[in-house]
């Protein structure tokens, strides 16, 4: 696995992707890896104001699909410039909680916009900082529902949600789809991982994946 390498995991909610970011980070690590953790939207201080817009449940129904949309890749772009290519020119390995693929996949496939026009401003926003290896986590509608429900009873006592929790179960259907349909289109970047195992067993196939691609 070669230093300057862009990772990046993806998967609808509940997926299990932050937790196992932390484990390949650890193990990239305890490898001898420079490893540099980041998320989106977020990942900056402007980029984290803007995540609290995005995820406010008071929020509901006050931003439009476009509006998300350009929310989104504002966060992306400072990103990038900021945190993501200077690492990466340091020879870091970027681990990527989201990136383009859940624009596609959320505000596309979920939201409906045009695909063509979410590619043109995709590819405003990154330039050519693109994906080595995108992490696909794959799991049922109905597995994320009893995750994200645990999930919120563990935090607070109370079921919790964000506003894109609030979408509902049509919107979170054809997120899930879009994911598998981008996978699809895009197998030599994107691997599909078995969501529904352990911990470990997820972070098996995930490590399995990241050594198999020999960055």
């Amino acid at each position: 696995m070669r230093q300057g390498s862009f990772i990046t995991f993806e998967g609808t909610e509940g997926a299990g992707k932050s937790t196992q970011i932390r484990i390949l980070e650890h193990r990239l690590k305890d490898s001898g890896f420079d490893v540099c953790s980041v998320r989106e939207p977020g990942g900056t201080q402007a980029g984290e104001r803007i995540r609290e817009i995005l995820k406010d449940p008071d929020l509901k129904g006050q931003l439009t699909p476009e509006a998300e949309l350009f929310l989104v890749s504002a966060c992306r772009a400072e990103l990038v410039r900021s945190v993501i290519r200077p690492a990466l020119k340091a020879g870091k390995i970027v681990l990527c909680d989201r990136f383009f693929d859940s624009t596609l996949a959320y505000q596309g496939f979920g939201r409906g916009l045009d695909l063509a026009q979410l590619q043109a401003i995709i590819g405003y926003s990154v330039g050519e900082t693109r994906p080595d290896l995108t992490l696909f986590i794959d799991i049922p509608l109905d597995v994320s529902l009893l995750r994200r429900s645990a999930r919120a009873q563990a935090a607070s006592g109370e079921p919790t949600t964000d506003r894109f929790e609030l979408s509902g179960d049509g919107f979170f259907t054809r997120v899930e789809n879009g994911f598998r349909e981008l996978a699809a289109m895009a197998p030599e970047r994107i691997r599909s991982i078995d969501g529904q195992g352990s911990q470990d067993e997820v972070a098996a196939l995930i490590w399995d994946a990241v050594v198999k691609l020999r960055l």
